[in-house]
């Protein structure tokens, strides 16, 4: 049984290990892999062929059946079945907010085509949510039944009702901050599928209207929420949309609306610190400053001043600047929000501090604390402090980052990770045998959530490794969002790129109608060409990296697929022999040898192009087409 629950996680693990000496400091590139890799943990639905956590299987395939609606897919918030719209948006708009502020880091990583197909499996989600211009569906499943048991998502037996808001019963801070969600992933699209892109944007026009128009508390409305992901307001998430669709449009009618609604709604009136799924005002300061300083206020500079100020009053608060009015730190410097998961308010004023830092380095700008000016770079070692904290620089000795580093929390409040999976433990768990067999047994979890960033520390540093400690032990899909961007950022400042320390995982799609150059590296490249149709496909095959382990060399394989006609070419399925390792890039099919473009790349225009990847010894893998329309 144990053979089969070994995670691609540790496997991953393992690759590290074999890859040579240890890299000095930490490993960024990897820890973003493995963030990632909890994305998947998380899904709901029917999962997909190339999902790398082995151990999950498909969930909640007839959720929303009841109420007439196909409400399959989304993600889990946390370590329980319940899917809450409110820190699932949230948790989209920060992924998407790295994929955008990140894009040259993320993609140097090859890990593009991962960040898109998390944020994508949010997306896909909300759009079915949305069903009617004025009708949101927020939430799947009841928090109270589904913590009385304790059972994998593939046997769940808890109620799986839906619930929705409208205009009779409104909530304006889940529409807004959906709105958000769908204006971000919009911009993060626009270079690789703009007919995705500006669907995405159709809907959160018409959401943020949505909530605007029909204002209320959504925790209202879905009263069964109210005990778990209470609101505390929604003029937060309505600035927030309005900034995101400024972002995504350009269209004055949002800036403006920021603007007329600032002292009203608290954008400029509220100084916080602190960033969350519930409280958005740092981040609508900060974006909004990013409009300032790069100089296109224009009329509203005023008031986008106003705004930065109070960005930078969260800014110096983290980084003991602001006069004593200060974020409180532990003795090992980690930042200390709140008692109940207090690392995802660490993760998420990192990435603040590391996008405000952008801003500030682009426009060649310093902030003025009320202890001193501060340059950018320093932004950025606060952002590493707390980064290499929560990978193992702490008092502990511990990583909170699930499957990352030697020590790392093994009883996990997490269901799924805590019981044998369905394909080692074929029977039913059932509602409270999970408590009696699972939940309170002393042994590790059997599955590694990888990437699971858990509730860490209390203000003194102690972490109680329990799994029914569940303030410091459960992860959430709100935590581990804004870690993408921030490991991003790290690694591309001090980190160590070979490809033998196993983060690599995924080429980055082609951004449509343009055409990169490459570096074949040093081994030679080849180039063939195939045509079907009128419509012709050639092929760059060249050797970007190789290294040696135990005697043997292995080599990392780039292939770029060209459509080099002048029509556009969909389905595209090749045949890939003699393939001895593992492949990126591409998804596998049903029928053996065969591959087809990814999702996020489904149609090849003229002139654009996918990279593939595969890492190999011996001869390099024989590609040919199979079919193409």
């Amino acid at each position: 049984m144990k053979n089969l629950n070994i995670s691609l996680c540790m496997l991953l693990v393992a690759l590290v290990r074999l890859g040579g000496s240890a890299p000095s400091g930490f490993n960024y590139g990897d820890a973003l892999d493995k963030s990632l890799m909890f994305f998947e943990a998380q899904r709901s639905g029917k999962l997909p062929l190339p999902q790398r956590v082995k151990w999950r299987g498909d969930s909640g395939l007839q959720d929303g059946f009841q109420q007439g609606v196909d409400l399959v897919g989304g993600y889990y918030d946390a370590g329980d079945h319940v899917k809450f719209g409110l820190p699932m948006a949230y948790s989209v708009t920060m992924l998407a907010w790295g994929a955008i502020e990140f894009n040259k880091e993320i993609a140097d990583l090859n890990q593009m085509g991962q960040a898109l197909w998390a944020i994508k499996w949010g997306t896909d989600y909300f759009i079915k949510a949305h069903t009617q211009p004025n009708v949101l569906w927020g939430q799947v499943g009841d928090g109270v039944s589904d913590h009385y048991c304790w059972e994998r998502a593939e046997d769940m037996t808890t109620s799986r009702g839906a619930y929705k808001i409208d205009e009779q019963h409104p909530g304006s801070d889940l529409a807004g901050e959906t709105a958000a969600a769908l204006a971000a992933a919009a911009i993060a699209f626009r270079p690789y599928n703009s007919s995705y892109s500006n669907l995405l944007l159709v809907h959160a026009k018409q959401l943020f209207t949505f909530a605007d128009r029909f204002r209320g508390l959504y925790d209202d409305s879905i009263s069964s929420a109210q005990q778990f992901y209470t609101s505390s307001g929604y003029s937060d998430e309505l600035l927030w949309a309005a900034t995101w669709l400024h972002q995504a449009t350009g269209d004055e009618y949002y800036i403006k609306y920021v603007v007329d609604n600032a002292m009203y709604m608290g954008g400029t009136g509220w100084a916080v610190k602190e960033f969350s799924w519930d409280n958005k005002y740092a981040g609508v300061q900060i974006l909004l400053s990013k409009v300032l300083l790069e100089g296109k206020a224009g009329a509203y500079a005023a008031t986008l001043k106003q705004y930065q100020a109070k960005a930078e009053y969260f800014t110096c608060a983290c980084l003991q600047k602001n006069d004593g009015y200060n974020v409180q730190k532990t003795p090992g410097g980690l930042l200390y929000v709140r008692d109940w998961n207090n690392m995802q308010y660490v993760s998420s004023a990192a990435f603040l501090l590391a996008v405000y830092s952008n801003y500030l380095s682009a426009t060649k700008s310093q902030l003025n604390c009320p202890d001193g000016q501060t340059q950018p770079q320093e932004l950025l070692n606060f952002v590493k402090s707390q980064a290499d904290y929560i990978l193992g620089k702490n008092p502990a000795d511990v990583s909170y980052l699930v499957g990352y580093g030697a020590k790392y929390p093994l009883h996990v409040h997490h269901r799924g990770a805590s019981i044998a999976s369905i394909f080692a433990l074929h029977y039913e768990v059932g509602c409270t045998q999970g408590f009696e067999t699972w939940y309170n047994r002393a042994e590790p979890n059997p599955n590694v959530i990888c990437g699971g960033l858990v509730g860490g520390p209390d203000k003194n540093d102690d972490f109680s490794d329990e799994r029914s400690n569940y303030e410091q032990t459960e992860p959430t899909i709100s935590g581990s969002a804004p870690l993408v961007g921030i490991f991003a950022k790290l690694q591309s400042l001090y980190g160590n790129h070979n490809i033998g320390e196993g983060y690599n995982h995924n080429e980055s799609p082609v951004p449509q109608q343009k055409t990169p150059s490459t570096n074949p590296g040093k081994a030679t490249v080849s180039k063939t060409s195939s045509e079907s149709e009128g419509a012709a496909v050639e092929f760059l095959h060249s050797i970007s990296s190789s290294w040696t382990v135990g005697g043997a060399t292995y080599y990392r394989h780039r292939v770029i697929i060209k459509n080099t006609s002048s029509k556009p070419i969909s389905d595209l399925k090749l045949v890939i022999k003699d393939l001895s390792g593992s492949l990126w890039g591409l998804s596998p099919t049903e029928e053996k040898d065969t591959y087809e473009l990814p999702q996020w790349h489904k149609v090849l225009n003229p002139g654009s192009e996918c990279i593939f990847v595969y890492v190999q010894g011996g001869p390099q893998a024989k590609v040919s087409i199979k079919s193409l329309h």
